[in-house]
């Protein structure tokens, strides 16, 4: 089977990405990263994808008269890479059916946050404040309603008494350097299936859907 040509967009520091670069490197890997698509065009990220020799673009969305129109055009660049799934790995930008439609069902999304709770912006920060005592990250399938989609994987640590929204959002940052690669993995893979109730992942042997990180 061929290798799943990947994209990844983002829009800044790329620490995401350069975990899903150390796990695509692997030989074994279903999948490559064919192409690293950014909003912006000093986001650190495009140093980390040039270093390890994966195309990018630049496409800024000042300009468009429309999100669509953006989106359009960031279709046209995905296609014309050959790009089979796309994973949203810091991307500040909120798609719309004209991308999300492109990509049925292969776009994926990492949150840092235990969805459905604290869906939008600043996962962290409301885990901070609702005083919740388990926060984490997910990754999950985009669909129209943001941050809905249905779960792929998800990575919790402990809520200490003495955190602040940086301590726990560095906490978290490390739990979603796992699991995002892990749900890269399965979807280059073809693991990943939809049915009626959601979906589910034929999990490879020793992997898991679920995972908490005590000692962070």
């Amino acid at each position: 089977m061929s290798k799943r040509r990947t994209a990844v967009l983002i829009s800044g520091n790329g620490s995401n990405l350069q975990a899903l670069i150390d796990d695509f490197s692997d030989a074994e890997h279903p999948g490559t990263l064919s192409l690293v698509l950014s909003n912006r065009a000093h986001a650190f990220g495009l140093t980390r994808a040039t270093r390890a020799n994966i195309p990018t673009v630049v496409t800024s969305h000042k300009g468009y008269t429309s999100r669509e129109d953006y989106d359009a055009e960031l279709v046209r660049i995905l296609k014309e890479h050959q790009i089979e799934w796309v994973v949203l790995a810091g991307f500040m930008r909120i798609l719309t059916p004209i991308f999300i439609e492109a990509f049925p069902n292969r776009i994926i999304n990492i949150h840092p946050a235990l969805l459905p709770s604290f869906r939008g912006l600043n996962g962290p920060a409301q885990a901070i404040e609702a005083g919740v005592k388990i926060a984490g990250a997910s990754v999950h399938l985009v669909s129209p309603e943001m941050d809905a989609g249905p779960l792929l994987i998800q990575g919790a640590v402990h809520v200490r008494a003495d955190d602040t929204v940086d301590s726990l959002k560095k906490r978290i940052l490390a739990v979603e350097h796992l699991i995002l690669p892990k749900a890269a993995r399965w979807a280059c893979g073809g693991r990943i299936a939809l049915h009626e109730g959601g979906v589910s992942v034929n999990l490879p042997p020793g992997d898991t859907q679920s995972i908490f990180l005590n000692s962070l």
